[in-house]
């Protein structure tokens, strides 16, 4: 049934690993198998076994051939803060397989059980956090964001105690890989040289294979420059949908560029900066204004921890590592310029574009609009004014983008394009449904609270078509109203 696999990480010296095989659980029952992304990692679809057998697999209870489970190793700074062992508590990764496009995806359990990194912690997974990762990372899949992905969920049939006793659950987590700036992190705080070259080769082999020709400090300083240059992409396309990761920390930030560990991580509906759900997060830290910043805050832990591989002598070390820092503010603008000017149907560059986005932005802020809806609606202005109407219905005060409405009008005039073709291309990048945090709320209380999967079985299949209209479902494209909305989003451990 499983594809073959193909070990690499567990190759590597057991330091960075702890053997440890999934516990059992007392009654699994698959809730989701993902036929597309099964199929597409080189699944046997038609020799799948029954729904029973692939939950056994699929919660721990057995062990695909040629897998050999390891509970990886890593640090990390924890809202600032350091810690210096963490490690797969909860996790167990399956091994690797190469996909039908020639790409190395890890395969990894999540909630398998007490790992030696559990630090008194129970390894298990509520059912609640189990879907929501499920149905955010599969959107944002369909919403061409890079992220890991959700093979497959399972309900163990075990309660797992938090504030009060929840249904338990496995997810099947899929990644290019789950190799974080912690892992690096972890090396570091033991003065583990060999560990952070090994480490590092690992990584420019599975991820950056451009870089194999380069040797000695280069090698790793252009490490260093690729990554940033990932991550600087990826918070981009966060914030062009409105997503708020909700605990970026550096063992939540995956050396791939992919996003990674959806806890209590939340959409934004009526435009703030400040916008914060996590439970978590007592300071806004991680607010959503915050994530460039957090971003390159996270790269420069990386780079502390890779100074003994740029040069011998430190302080020429740091030089060199600050340089390549520091290049993070112009490529993050220049990507999240991009991102904006598709959403408002712009094809080419104009010194202007940041004002007028800036402007924008301050009229969806002053309006209390929905972020979402804002940019759907203007894709039906681009085509004809009689839309605006629409549009200005999603502003509790609507002077400002009545006044920003003509200068975009002006700016989309001069690219000399038909209207319809822009707002063809601004549909194709502004989604009309995401994962709103109420309905995702809804489906996991009908689940947990139920056993009601329906309403989950149903925001999936819309959310998997984000861009498309879906007459009959036009309810899941609306923001929350007052008695549905959520405020706070929690983690799962």
């Amino acid at each position: 049934m499983f594809p073959a696999f193909s070990l690499h990480y567990s190759r590597l010296p057991e330091r960075f690993y702890e053997r440890f095989n999934p516990e059992p659980v007392r009654l699994p029952q698959l809730i989701a198998f993902n036929r597309p992304l099964a199929e597409e990692l080189g699944f046997d679809l038609a020799a799948l076994p029954s729904r029973e057998e692939l939950a056994r697999y699929f919660a721990g209870n057995a062990v695909p051939p040629g897998a050999e489970p390891v509970a990886q190793a890593y640090a990390g700074h924890q809202f600032g803060g350091f810690v210096p062992r963490l490690g797969d508590g909860r996790a167990v990764l399956l091994g690797e397989v190469v996909d039908r496009h020639g790409r190395l995806r890890d395969i990894q359990l999540k909630g398998a059980g007490r790992t030696p990194s559990s630090r008194g912690g129970d390894g298990r997974a509520p059912l609640g956090p189990v879907l929501r990762e499920y149905l955010v990372s599969e959107a944002m899949h369909a919403m061409g964001i890079p992220t890991t992905r959700s093979l497959a969920a399972v309900t163990t049939g075990e309660p797992v105690y938090r504030e009060t006793v929840l249904p338990g659950g496995v997810l099947t987590r899929v990644a290019a890989s789950h190799i974080r700036i912690g892992t690096f992190e972890y090396f570091a705080a033991r003065g583990d040289v060999e560990g952070l070259r090994l480490l590092a080769d690992h990584v420019i082999e599975r991820h950056y294979p451009q870089l194999a020709g380069l040797a000695g400090g280069e090698r790793y300083l252009t490490l260093l420059a690729a990554v940033l240059e990932r991550q600087a992409a990826l918070v981009a396309r966060w914030m062009g949908v409105g997503f708020i990761h909700g605990v970026m920390n550096t063992d939540n930030t995956a050396i791939s560029g992919e996003t990674i560990d959806y806890g209590p991580c939340a959409f934004m509906e009526a435009y703030d900066p400040r916008t914060v759900f996590s439970s978590i997060d007592q300071s806004g830290r991680y607010a959503y204004g915050n994530q460039p910043g957090i971003a390159v805050w996270n790269l420069a832990r990386l780079a502390e921890a890779l100074l003994p591989l740029f040069d011998a002598d430190e302080q020429c070390a740091i030089e060199q590592a600050t340089e390549v820092i520091e290049r993070f503010a112009g490529r993050y603008q220049a990507e999240w310029l991009a991102v904006m000017r598709a959403k408002l149907g712009l094809a080419h560059e104009h010194e202007a574009d940041g004002e007028l986005i800036e402007a924008l932005l301050q009229a969806l802020y002053s309006g209390r609009a929905d972020f979402t809806l804002s940019f759907r609606r203007l894709a039906d202005c681009a085509a004809s004014p009689s839309a605006d109407q629409a549009l200005l219905e999603q502003f509790r005060v609507s002077d400002a983008i009545q006044a920003w409405l003509p200068r975009w009008r002006e700016r989309l005039a001069a690219e000399e394009q038909p209207l319809e073709a822009a707002a063809a291309r601004m549909r194709a990048v502004n989604p009309l449904y995401i994962p709103r945090n109420h309905l995702v709320e809804q489906a996991i209380t009908a689940a947990v609270e139920e056993d009601d999967f329906k309403p989950f079985e149903t925001l999936q299949a819309v959310l998997a078509r984000p861009f498309e209209e879906q007459p009959g479902y036009e309810r899941y494209a609306q923001p929350a109203a007052p008695h549905e909305r959520v405020v706070r989003t929690f983690c799962g451990t």
